[in-house]
């Protein structure tokens, strides 16, 4: 019964192949020694107390087998019985049936050789040894008694013999433990490089979902949920003029719905291909900022507020990477419908500014103003906006000011730097 070998059986380290060559020669030496002494036996002839020596050797035989048989049966499936637990009482169980043979037969007491293992392996190293230097003593003396007893004089082929099969079992079993501890060293560090791969692989997943929920969450709050707005607000303004006879107003309050729905549909497949928004792909960054201004004032007509809101440029207009237009259209549609849907303002500016080394966006109002430090996250999270803002610019290295009071209007100032591509 190997009490520790079950930990390096799975590891397929050249350590692991050495420790398993020399549990089987260990017990296939056992085996083979047991069986030249129990030959020797038989063809002394069985008579007397010979039959009681056959019984112990085939007690020691089934109790030894049944042990080794346990462990192999435990280290391939470790759900099983472990019998590891009783390996000393094991170890006893032998040495009692050994000590009770080479009583009978100095045939017997070449047995110690696997035994002096066998001590070394499944016992702490001081009473290992304390155990192996019984046994030698235990040999010496059987063998002096088997051998004339005390009418004769100790040879010394009976010291030497011994002496050195312990010496020599004791160096081998602690190289046996040092390379125990190697493949049980190196089955740990898999085990835990294993974890570690897992973990890391976890994270991974975990982080890239959540960037992707974060990505979607921008895309849904700067498109989808700000057309829905203003589908609704479109339909609310379209059916009051329906009331008061406006078919006019109404008839363009419905040609805006359509348009936004078409739009937010345009958007909702665009989610699915990961491209860039479709009014992008149609249209430079300037006419689609310039149709959005368009748009605002519109949308804040049907509010009934006269808002003039207008697009200007400095410098020379560059084409700008995906990502820099994508940002900088988000956050004009975010900022602008904040503008018509809470500012009450009267004038709206949208400043691009192309300045070589980094492109700026500025959107100013003249509207009730706010304080930035005292907005409240709101349940319905219609409150997402600045967060989705600032996720987009820092996704660029970029920057985003916000200055507002309550009475002095609003001015979101963004700084891209050019050169440096989405991560």
């Amino acid at each position: 019964m190997d009490g520790r070998s079950s930990g390096a059986e799975g590891n397929p380290t050249d350590a692991a192949v050495i420790l398993r060559v020399l549990r089987v020669s260990l017990h296939v030496g056992f085996a083979v020694l047991l069986l030249v002494a129990l030959v020797r036996l038989l063809a002394a002839g069985i008579h007397g107390a010979g039959w009681l020596s056959l019984g112990l050797v085939l007690c020691l035989a089934g109790v030894y087998l049944a042990g080794t048989a346990l462990e192999k049966r435990h280290s391939v499936r470790p759900g099983r019985f472990d019998p590891r637990p009783y390996s000393t009482w094991w170890l006893a169980a032998v040495c009692l049936l050994w000590l009770l043979l080479v009583w009978g037969s100095a045939d017997f007491v070449w047995l110690a050789f696997p035994l002096f293992f066998l001590q070394l392996h499944l016992l702490p190293r001081g009473p290992a040894l304390a155990a192996i230097a019984a046994s030698t003593l235990l040999v010496v003396t059987a063998l002096w008694f088997h051998n004339g007893g005390p009418g004769n004089a100790l040879q010394l082929p009976m010291l030497l013999g011994p002496g050195f099969g312990a010496a020599f079992a004791v160096v081998t079993g602690l190289a046996y433990r040092a390379l125990y501890s190697e493949a049980e060293n190196q089955r740990l560090a898999a085990e835990e490089l294993r974890r570690t791969r897992a973990e890391l692989a976890r994270s991974q997943h975990d982080a890239g979902t959540l960037a992707e929920r974060s990505r979607l969450a921008r895309e849904i709050h700067d498109t989808l949920a700000q057309g829905f707005s203003s589908i609704i607000l479109m339909g609310r303004s379209a059916e009051q003029a329906l009331e008061a006879g406006d078919t006019g107003t109404a008839r363009n309050r419905l040609r805006t719905v359509q348009e936004t729905a078409a739009a937010n549909l345009a958007e909702a497949r665009n989610f699915v291909r990961g491209l860039q928004p479709p009014e992008l792909e149609q249209n430079p960054l300037v006419d689609s900022l310039r149709r959005l201004c368009e748009q605002t004032e519109t949308e804040a007509a049907a509010r009934g507020k006269a808002l003039r809101c207008r697009l200007e440029i400095d410098g020379t207009p560059a084409e700008l990477p995906n990502p820099y237009r994508t940002t900088l259209l988000r956050a004009a549609q975010a900022s602008l419908a904040n503008v018509w849907a809470h500012a009450d303002a009267r004038t709206a500016v949208v400043t691009l500014s192309f300045l070589g080394t980094e492109v700026a966006m500025d959107i100013f109002d003249d509207g009730d103003g706010f304080d930035p430090s005292a907005v409240p996250d709101r349940a319905d999270g219609s409150g997402y906006g600045l967060k989705s803002l600032r996720d987009r610019v820092a996704a660029l290295a970029g920057t985003i000011d916000l200055e507002s009071a309550p009475g002095d209007g609003t001015v979101v100032a963004i700084r891209l730097p050019l050169g440096k591509e989405e991560p």
